[in-house]
C-alpha cells in the first residue's frame, strides 16, 4: 500500500469516526508498535534476577537472636530495619510504613531505612526526597544493596522488598513483613503476579493492614497473618476547619486521581466525571494528583499534588469526593471524610472491608452509576450538624496501630520489652 493509500484510509477514518476514535485508534497502535521493538516489561521489573526467592519457609515459629538489654529509659536497644522501594513525594504506601518507623522512633529504637533500587539512582537523591517528603523521619537511609546489615530485626515493606530480605540480609535474623494490599492483584496472571505471591510464602512473620489483606491472605495465598492491626487516620491533618477559621461554604466534587495505578480506577472516574459534567455543567470539579493538562477532557480545577494541609483545606471546600479502589481501600476516602467530604467509592467487598460504614456512599462502578451517586451527594443537603456527624466516623489518628506493630516486632524479637511498649505508648495521641 503506497503513502497516498494511506492517507487516504486515514482520512476515511476520520469521516467514519470521528478525531477521538481515530486517535485512540492510532495512539493504540502506536504502543504496541512500541511494546514490539522495546521490552518493556523487563525494563519496568521490578527485581534483579539474583533476588528472585522461591523458598517455602516456615511461618509458624520466630527465630530469637541473643536478647537485648533493656534501656533504662523502658525501651529496648534495638536496631531495626525497614526496607523498601525508593519513594515518590506524597506516596500513600510510604506514608504509611513511616508512621510505623516513626513510632519505633519515639519508642526510642533506632532505625535505619535500605532501599532497594535496580535503576542506579543514587542513596543521596532519595534521602533528599524522604527528608523533603517526611521532615520528623530521622532514620538513617542507605542502600540494600549489596546487603542489609548491622540490625537486629528487618521489616519488609512490599512484596519486592520480602524477596529483598531473604536474599540480603543474615539468615540469623527476625524478618517480618508488614502487607499494606494483596499486591499480586496489581498485576495480570504471569511471572509478576507469580512472585508477589510466593513472597507470602518466604518465611518471614506477616503483619496484615485490615481486614481484606487478612482476608485476601487467608483465601488466596491460603497463609494466615500473624497479626492483624485496623487502619488509622490521619486526623490532625485532615479535619474539619475549627474555632477561629472561618467556614466555608462547600460546593462541588473533588476526585483524587492516580491513572499510574490501575487499582485507583482512573479511567473509570474520568469517564464517570465526563457522564458527570455533560448533564450538570455548573457543578465544579476538582482534581488532585497526577492530572496532566487535558488529561481529563473537560473543564475542571486542577490542584496538581498538594501539601496534606492545603488538599485539607480543598476537602473543607467541597461536598463529594470521588475515591475509588478496586483492591484495598485507599486512604483518601476515610480522609476525606474526616474533613466533612462525603466519599463516593465503588461498590466492593473489598473496599468494604477497611472503610467505616457509616458515611461513604457506595456506588455501581459504571460511569452512569457513579455519576448518578455523585448527583444524589451533591444535591442532598446536609447541615453543619450532619457535616460534623459524618468527620466523627474517621478513625481517630494511627498510634493505635503503629504502636501494635512495633509493640509485636520488639515482642517478638525480646519479650522482654512488651509490657513496656504498652506503657510507653499509652494509647492513642
Amino acid at each position: 500500500m503506497t503513502s497516498w493509500d494511506n492517507l487516504q484510509k486515514l482520512r476515511r477514518k476520520l469521516r467514519e469516526e470521528g478525531t477521538g476514535t481515530t486517535a485512540r485508534r492510532l495512539g493504540h497502535r502506536a504502543a504496541q508498535w512500541l511494546d514490539s521493538r522495546v521490552d518493556a516489561e523487563s525494563l519496568a521489573f521490578p527485581l534483579l534476577t539474583e533476588d528472585i526467592r522461591w523458598e517455602n519457609g516456615r511461618t509458624e515459629t520466630l527465630t530469637r537472636p541473643q536478647r537485648v538489654p533493656v534501656a533504662p529509659d523502658g525501651a529496648a536497644g534495638l536496631h531495626l530495619g525497614w526496607v523498601c522501594v525508593p519513594p515518590a513525594l506524597g506516596s500513600g504506601g510510604h506514608t504509611t510504613l513511616f508512621r510505623m518507623v516513626r513510632m519505633a522512633e519515639r519508642l526510642g529504637y533506632r532505625c535505619t531505612l535500605f532501599l532497594y533500587d535496580t535503576t542506579g539512582t543514587s542513596v543521596d537523591h532519595h534521602a533528599a526526597v524522604i527528608r523533603r517528603g517526611w521532615p520528623d523521619l530521622r532514620a538513617d537511609v542507605k542502600s540494600a544493596r549489596p546487603a542489609i546489615s548491622g540490625v537486629d530485626a528487618v521489616v519488609a515493606g512490599s512484596w519486592e522488598t520480602a524477596h529483598v530480605v531473604v536474599s540480603r540480609s543474615p539468615e540469623s535474623i527476625p524478618k517480618f513483613y508488614f502487607i499494606q494490599d494483596y499486591e499480586p492483584f496489581f498485576y495480570a496472571r504471569g511471572p509478576l503476579w507469580t512472585l508477589a505471591e510466593h513472597s507470602y510464602h518466604l518465611g518471614l512473620t506477616t503483619i496484615a493492614l485490615g481486614q481484606m489483606v487478612a482476608g485476601s491472605l487467608r483465601t488466596f495465598a491460603e497463609v494466615e497473618p500473624h497479626l492483624v492491626v485496623p487502619f488509622g487516620c490521619d486526623t490532625d491533618t485532615y479535619r474539619l476547619r475549627t474555632g477561629d477559621e472561618e467556614p466555608r461554604a462547600r460546593e462541588g466534587i473533588v476526585f483524587y486521581a492516580k491513572p499510574g495505578a490501575a487499582r485507583r480506577g482512573f479511567s473509570l472516574g474520568r469517564d464517570a466525571l465526563r457522564h458527570f459534567h455533560r448533564e450538570h455543567p455548573d457543578v465544579p470539579i476538582h482534581a488532585v494528583g497526577d492530572t496532566p493538562s487535558g488529561s481529563l477532557g473537560f473543564d475542571v480545577i486542577s490542584h496538581g499534588s498538594l501539601a496534606p494541609s492545603d488538599l485539607n483545606e480543598l476537602y473543607n471546600s467541597v461536598q463529594a469526593g470521588l475515591a475509588l479502589s478496586f483492591t484495598n481501600i485507599s486512604l483518601v476516602a476515610e480522609e476525606m471524610l474526616a474533613a466533612g467530604v462525603v466519599p463516593v467509592v465503588n461498590e466492593s467487598a473489598m473496599a468494604r472491608a477497611d472503610l467505616p460504614q457509616s458515611g461513604p456512599v457506595w456506588a455501581i462502578p459504571t460511569p452512569q452509576g457513579i455519576s448518578d451517586s455523585l448527583w444524589t451527594t451533591v444535591s442532598t443537603p446536609r447541615s453543619d450538624a450532619d457535616i460534623r456527624f459524618l468527620s466523627q466516623n474517621a478513625r481517630q489518628g494511627w498510634d493505635a496501630t503503629a504502636s501494635r506493630v512495633v509493640e509485636f516486632i520488639a515482642g517478638s524479637v525480646d519479650p522482654s520489652v512488651r509490657p513496656l511498649l504498652c506503657a510507653s505508648v499509652g494509647g492513642d495521641r
